[in-house]
């Protein structure tokens, strides 16, 4: 991995700030219990970190309502505190990624607040998307768009005198107005962001819902669910439109003007890998999330075809695949590989299923074998490398998801894979806070944190967190493993076994009955152990031919 394209092979670890370690108290991550956690990190053998907006935010939606890109939310510290980070993380040898997000910014961003003290038509109200609205008062909302987390896509303004105003245009949460990129000052502005964080020694950004931020100008209503056209009659009005690579061909040229490039990696979220890969020529963005593969199913013909897929679409345009699982958004994947149904990251009508977690473990344990000897880059999420199951009985009262508020309950959101970690002790807050802090963590953490907590892990050969840390630094001392290619081996249908260079294969059962190994000279790591030389139900092993 060379430093100019270290984003082709790298493994990144996610972290999700607010609960990942608590410096000062208060029952919420920061950037300080972060720098403390540096040295668990180095040895666990990841290559970068990327973290989730750490930026001014009144936190309606966990910090993607940003209200200022170039001040660090006191929640999480200070801009010293960040730029300290950021340089005790480099010399460690670990790079950094921040969250940007294109589509919208906080309805207390100084932009917004101008705009809705500003008059229909002005220069502030621009930056955004105000429309009157329909029906004989303006009563009705300018079109049918839904947002993303449940309800319209639209909130009413009140004018100055109290009467009834325009509306303006919100996919997310009605506290995130989204942004009009046909407006040079939204742009400009960004290229701004790009280079005060490329400037303080960041090397790369993620891009939240990057497909999104372009709008057909004419604001089209989607129509009826089922009588929608496809995209392939007419583009969609706000996802995957084509005026949206002009964006990322901006921030390209921005990114590799600095002596080491900094890396882009965009969150896509798109049905067809052919339309996924326009975003991964080699004017725009460097890598994309694999969703395709996080919702793969437990299953060895589904797996090989997604990887056969992914590995087939990226090479005409030269970029790397990327593997993950988990994150932020979606079901921890013990849970969902404990499932009879394990496909989907996260599923509303799956929440609180039936879920085995032995198995859902021993499934883990064998997809991050596959995954770290796939060709590419590799995501890990916080609390995957401890085998963290999602947590499901989070009183109502204590979650803070938009998509639980705005749903009414029917869906319980995303904050069971937002728990913040255990890190040692047999009581809450599991070393997530100092000793003796006076707030609890800001949400509860269940009894069985304690016997998966990193100490409790860290003396104990047997546990996922001592595989996570055998396998990553095998992975970096082997030549054969990160950007490359690969060649499928014959094995028995629900067997996937691909050979690297140099010898390296990497062979995993799912099928129900163990299964024979190929010949080889050494086996260099196992998921679990062999069952007298042949691999059992899922299982993964790493060989050398």
């Amino acid at each position: 991995m060379t430093s100019t394209n270290w984003w082709r092979s790298a493994v990144i670890y996610q972290v999700y700030i607010r609960s990942f370690a608590d410096g000062n108290g208060d029952g919420v991550g920061d950037l300080a219990g972060v720098r403390a956690k540096l040295p668990y990190l180095s040895e666990l053998g990841v290559d970068a970190l990327w973290f989730n907006p750490w930026y001014a935010s009144p936190m309606a939606d966990a910090g993607y309502d940003v209200a200022d890109y170039r001040r660090i939310d006191p929640l999480f510290g200070t801009l010293p505190q960040a730029r300290e980070l950021i340089g005790d993380a480099h010399r460690r040898g670990l790079r950094i990624i921040v969250d940007v997000v294109p589509n919208h910014v906080s309805e207390q961003h100084a932009w917004f607040q101008e705009a809705l003290q500003s008059p229909p038509g002005s220069e502030a109200r621009e930056l955004f998307w105000f429309r009157p609205g329909r029906g004989a008062d303006g009563e009705l909302p300018p079109n049918d768009w839904n947002s993303e987390f449940g309800g319209g896509a639209w909130t009413r303004t009140t004018d100055p005198d109290g009467t009834p105003g325009e509306w303006y245009l919100h996919l997310f949460a009605a506290e995130q107005p989204d942004l009009n990129w046909t407006n040079p000052k939204v742009v400009e502005e960004y290229q701004s962001v790009l280079r005060f964080w490329f400037d303080l020694g960041v090397d790369g950004v993620r891009i939240d819902s990057a497909t999104m931020p372009a709008k057909d100008p004419l604001l089209p209503d989607l129509g009826p669910e089922g009588s929608r056209p496809s995209s392939a009659q007419r583009p969609h009005p706000f996802i995957d439109r084509d005026e949206v690579h002009e964006i990322y061909r901006g921030w390209r040229a921005l990114a590799d003007s600095y002596p080491e490039p900094k890396a882009l990696i965009g969150e896509l979220w798109l049905d067809s890998p052919e339309r996924l890969a326009a975003y991964l020529r080699q004017d725009e963005l460097h890598t994309a999330f694999n969703f395709d593969y996080l919702n793969c199913p437990w299953d060895a013909a589904r797996l090989r075809s997604v990887i056969d897929t992914t590995l087939r679409t990226h090479a005409p345009v030269d970029a790397p695949a990327t593997w993950v699982l988990s994150n932020h958004d979606v079901t921890r994947h013990v849970t969902r590989y404990g499932r009879a149904e394990s496909a989907q990251g996260r599923s509303p009508q799956q929440q609180g299923a039936p879920s085995d977690r032995g198995l859902g473990t021993r499934r883990a344990r064998a997809a991050l074998l596959l995954n770290l000897a796939l060709p590419g880059s590799c995501y890990l999420y916080q609390g995957e490398e401890l085998g963290l199951p999602e947590v499901y009985d989070i009183p109502d009262s204590a979650r803070q998801d938009p998509y639980f508020h705005r749903t009414g309950g029917a869906d319980t959101g995303r904050d069971g894979c937002r728990v913040p970690l255990p890190w040692s002790g047999t009581e809450a807050p599991y070393g997530f806070s100092p000793r003796g802090a006076g707030a609890e963590p800001w949400l509860p953490q269940p009894p069985v944190w304690a016997e998966l907590s990193a100490a409790a892990q860290s003396g104990d050969a047997g546990s996922v967190l001592a595989l996570y840390r055998r396998a990553l630094r095998l992975r970096r001392d082997e030549p054969a493993l990160g950007d490359g290619t690969m060649a499928w081996l014959d094995t028995p249908q629900q067997v996937l076994a691909f050979s690297r260079d140099d010898g390296f294969v990497c062979v995993v059962n799912l099928d129900s009955r163990p299964a024979d190994l190929p010949a080889h000279r050494e086996v260099l790591l196992t998921s679990g152990p062999l069952d007298e030389g042949r691999l059992p139900t899922d299982t993964a092993v790493w060989l050398r031919r």
